[in-house]
């Protein structure tokens, strides 16, 4: 019986949906599937409607309004609502376990080489006058000391980088 009912309201319901498709902005082929899908929720509630062809053109209406009413409440956003720039849970897990890694490889390097890194980066911005005063050496030779601690680090580090890329 359903089969049959669907059968004979197809011609119909196409004709329907083409027809109010324009008017609520909707796709047919979306309008005509919204509405096979009321029918079958009619039937297992229901049953059949008495006059098939009068309710599938009521429903074809009806859910050709209740998508005009969305649209016009429905605004789209000034900005993309997702920015893609913003951190995340992933990214700020990942960034935060960087820079554990990171203090952790500067605090095994040797002599004052954990000093001067940490000097050279903390968040008060020391100049290079102030860091050789905390270090107790000579501002010319903070250079070439911060090269070589720098370099250390990078041998350090190269390991766990390259470990960690193969197994990525």
């Amino acid at each position: 019986m359903t089969h049959d009912l669907v059968a004979a309201l197809r011609p119909l319901l196409t004709a329907e949906a083409r027809a109010e498709a324009h008017a609520s902005g909707n796709d047919p082929g979306d309008l005509e599937q919204t509405v096979w899908l009321r029918l079958l929720e009619r039937l297992e509630t229901h049953g059949p409607p008495r006059a098939p062809e009068d309710w599938l053109r009521r429903a074809v209406r009806a859910e050709s309004r209740r998508t005009r009413r969305r649209a016009r409440h429905e605004r789209p956003y000034g900005t993309e609502p997702v920015d893609l720039t913003a951190a995340g849970p992933e990214q700020l897990a990942l960034a935060a376990a960087h820079q554990r890694a990171l203090r952790a490889a500067v605090a095994r390097l040797p002599g004052r080489c954990p000093r001067l890194l940490q000097s050279l980066f903390s968040s008060r911005d020391l100049t290079y006058r102030e860091v050789a005063g905390e270090l107790g050496i000579s501002q010319g030779n903070l250079g070439p000391e911060r090269s070589r601690c720098l370099g250390c680090l990078r041998r350090l580090l190269t390991p766990e980088v390259a470990g960690r890329e193969v197994g990525g």
